[in-house]
């Protein structure tokens, strides 16, 4: 039976050189980076060589990377820090209601803390709408939140327009560019945020480890406390061999971007319009062009999505029904629930996610065997039955 992997927006396989490079800052350069001996300051060598790394990929300054644990501590630290910081000019954060769960549960915490926070609501195609941002700013409002590129549905938002209107207005503006960096060309100058979270296992590093850059000049309070490690911002004794992975990782797919963002493309595109064809009752979530390239979201009517997923495994086919985060809730996605697709509809969700390692010839697999699963489930369906 042939493995096809198709989740790499839940995680993705670290790469062999990646893996080597890791094992040896575990085994040989194992040195702690604040130690003055020679182990501290091997150690603290290949620390900043990875800041450098990172930095390089997202066209930032090495002193504008802080490491963190992964995106949701990035995400926790940018909404939660810049809302502490500046809570003296105003309470109001704008969000979007299709944000993943690490900004919306820190926003809902900084309500009880006081703060007032709008969740934009997004069109049919999963897109905040500008003229939406622009209604909801008031003088109280100190930041903007909004992703990048959603983890479920794909949608590349107008974030460069948007940090535009913050900017003008002195707001700080924050983005998830989780499910974007090492999919599309992502450059913070050119993008004009102030905080962008990055993180490791998207782009074949490894778990437990991303970034939280900070322009120069923005305004943040630390979350963490205990030491002096990240420029006395983010303490704690640095996951090094992650970091230094993380950096390679950044470096490799920086190299492959373009070639790898047209060849996705290709992938996806055939995915979709070959499922199109052979299926009926299908939708396609989220914008069909305006979309990460690696990402294949769909709704399909009279199936129950855990049932798909069960089904698609047990022929070597590995998808999600949406974010890894919630992939244990019986609830439907609360992103397509937003962009009005009704209950029913979006219990029947399949997302997959695009690789590195997927060709031509999984996409042909999965094209044969995806119409088989679904003529079986929807003829146990009474919904199906009824219908026709």
């Amino acid at each position: 039976m042939r493995k096809v992997y198709l989740d790499h927006g839940a995680t993705t396989p670290v790469r062999t050189e990646v893996a080597d490079l890791v094992y040896k800052y575990m085994t040989d350069n194992f040195g702690n980076p604040s130690s003055v001996h020679s182990f501290g300051r091997e150690a603290k060598k290949g620390l900043d060589h990875a800041r450098e790394q990172v930095a390089n990929l997202i066209g930032a300054e090495p002193k504008e990377i802080f490491f963190t644990s992964g995106g949701t501590e990035a995400d926790n630290w940018a909404i939660i820090g810049t809302a502490h910081a500046k809570k003296d000019k105003g309470k109001h954060i704008i969000t979007s209601s299709i944000e993943h769960h690490a900004a919306l549960d820190a926003c809902k915490y900084l309500e009880k803390e006081g703060f007032q926070v709008t969740y934009l609501p997004v069109d049919a195609d999963g897109m905040v709408r500008i003229e939406d941002v622009k209604n909801a700013i008031t003088d109280q409002t100190i930041l903007i939140t909004i992703m990048h590129v959603n983890n479920e549905v794909g949608t590349i938002q107008p974030i460069k327009e948007i940090a535009a209107l913050a900017k003008e207005k002195g707001i700080t503006m924050h983005t998830d560019a989780v499910q974007s960096v090492g999919k599309i060309p992502v450059n913070v100058d050119d993008l004009g945020v102030d905080l962008l979270t990055v993180s490791s296992h998207k782009i074949y590093g490894p778990k437990g480890v991303g970034c939280l850059y900070i322009r120069k000049g923005t305004k943040i309070s630390n979350i963490h406390f205990g030491g002096a490690q990240e420029r006395n911002k983010r303490p704690g004794t640095e996951n090094l061999p992650g970091i230094v992975g993380f950096g390679l990782a950044a470096e490799l797919i920086g190299k492959e971007l373009k070639e790898e963002q047209e060849r996705l493309t290709k992938l996806r595109d055939k995915l979709i319009d070959g499922i199109v064809e052979r299926i009926e009752h299908v939708k396609i979530n989220g914008h069909r062009t305006q979309r990460a390239p690696h990402n294949v979201n769909l709704s399909i009517r009279f199936i129950e999505g855990e049932a798909l997923l069960l089904s698609l495994d047990m022929r070597g086919i590995a998808a999600s029904s949406g974010s890894a985060c919630t992939s244990g809730s019986l609830d439907p996605s609360h992103v397509l629930l937003a962009m009005g697709i009704p209950h029913e509809i979006a219990h029947g969700s399949l997302r997959m996610t695009l690789g590195k390692a997927n060709t031509e010839e999984d996409i042909d697999y999965v094209l044969e065997e995806l119409p088989k699963v679904v003529e079986r489930l929807r003829a146990m369906s009474p919904l199906y039955n009824k219908k026709q």
